[in-house]
């Protein structure tokens, strides 16, 4: 699984001009998961976001978590987060799981993120998504299972 996590001050996702999800401080999460990957991968990085020290303390050093200083998560599904650039000038998406097996994983995902007492705003999986966000910092982190 890949993970673009992006520090947040507010984000939205709209689906056909209506809000899906929303958050205030937190993080928004672009998720990929590829054919491989398994509920592990999933636990693995819930465990990692819900403790990753990004936020700030009264010292400006990243000390804090997400659940330290109450933030929420906006996650959204991203398949091409598995498109191969390295050939010709449009991507190739075949690394990316297939949508059922995908979407099983991303729920899942999600809920284990909802067990670490995280408030979990999605998207709609497999609709074309408008995802607004002021990034914070700006902080922008690459998590791979």
């Amino acid at each position: 699984m890949r993970v673009v996590l992006q520090r947040a001050k507010d984000a939205t996702v709209t689906v056909n001009d209506e809000v899906a999800g929303a958050i205030a401080k937190g993080f928004v999460l672009l998720v990929g998961v590829t054919h491989e990957d398994t509920e592990k991968d999933a636990d693995y990085l819930a465990e990692k976001i819900a403790g990753l020290r990004v936020f700030e303390d009264e010292n400006g050093k990243m000390n804090l978590s997400i659940k330290d200083v109450g933030g929420a998560i906006l996650s959204v599904s991203q398949f091409t987060l598995y498109g191969d650039t390295r050939k010709g000038r449009r991507p190739n998406f075949m690394a990316a799981a297939k949508p059922d097996q995908a979407k099983k994983l991303y729920d899942y995902f999600n809920e284990k993120l909802r067990e670490k007492d995280l408030t979990v705003e999605t998207g709609v999986f497999g609709e074309m998504m408008d995802v607004r966000f002021t990034n914070d910092g700006p902080v922008t982190l690459l998590l791979e299972s």
